[in-house]
């Protein structure tokens, strides 16, 4: 097994040095303090850091949302967990109406992250198994990040918590607990940067141009066609609002054939 940490040990040890780093921090979510979360992310935070930070909600997402606003606005850090992210339509309005506006009606930081397990492929069902983001990347004052390694996940997600405004941070669950994707993750002190998308193959046949679970399998297919002879560059969006215009422009410049995965 690969040395180093998975992706849902990144996302847990991000949460927890942005705790100890910030008394601002603090998480509420279903089931996130005595359960320690549907996916173990914050197994033992409660008894850690007290339930004056790590808060048990109840089963409306609205109202989670809606409370984690009212902190922001108070000058605290929320970072909500959505036990399934297909759950974030009960609290869309919330979002979508109110978080995502106010800087633009009124000049106030809503200093919130919401973050869980998005997409298919682990025979979830119907409730279970959907890749909500769409939905959001078309609306104006939510940033969407979609990180697609444990490395990426750990200081991406420390930059969604220390960001001003709505980031919705979107965690696929078919890459949690992969032991093929271990890797060393950075120190305390490394914090990623939102907007800027990562090459994960060079290329000049063809860009491919994805995010999320789906880089893995482009950078499968990116090797089976390399024993044919052919280039390809994978490109990893990693935050999908804002996108990296700059190098999503130049690849399509330099090479010409683009395909959207």
């Amino acid at each position: 097994m690969p040395a180093g940490a998975t992706y849902i040990e990144a996302v847990r040890e991000a949460l927890e040095e942005e705790l100890l780093a910030d008394d601002r921090v603090f998480l509420m979510g279903e089931d996130i303090g005595t359960y320690g979360g549907a996916f173990k992310v914050t197994d033992g935070f409660k008894d850690q850091f007290g339930a004056d930070r790590i808060i048990d909600t109840p089963i409306a997402e609205a109202g989670i949302i809606g409370a984690a606003i009212g902190a922001a606005l108070t000058g605290l850090r929320p970072v909500v967990e959505i036990q399934f992210l297909d759950f974030l339509s009960c609290g869309f309005d919330q979002l979508t109406n109110f978080a995502a506006k106010c800087h633009y009606r009124w000049g106030a930081q809503i200093p919130i992250v919401v973050r869980g397990p998005g997409g298919g492929g682990v025979g979830g069902g119907p409730f279970h198994s959907q890749s909500i983001e769409m939905y959001f990347v078309k609306t104006p004052g939510i940033k969407v990040v979609a990180p697609s390694t444990p490395a990426d996940a750990k200081i991406l997600l420390k930059a969604a918590i220390r960001d001003p405004n709505p980031v919705l941070f979107i965690e696929h669950k078919a890459l949690y607990r992969q032991p093929a994707l271990r890797e060393p993750l950075p120190g305390a002190s490394v914090v990623g940067e939102l907007g800027r998308a990562a090459v994960r193959c060079p290329g000049e046949d063809l860009v491919v141009i994805t995010y999320g679970a789906m880089v893995h399998k482009c950078i499968e297919a990116a090797a089976t066609l390399k024993n044919d002879g052919f280039s390809i560059r994978v490109i990893d969006l990693r935050t999908l609002q804002p996108l990296d215009d700059e190098m999503v422009l130049a690849a399509v410049k330099e090479c010409g054939k683009v395909l959207i995965a």
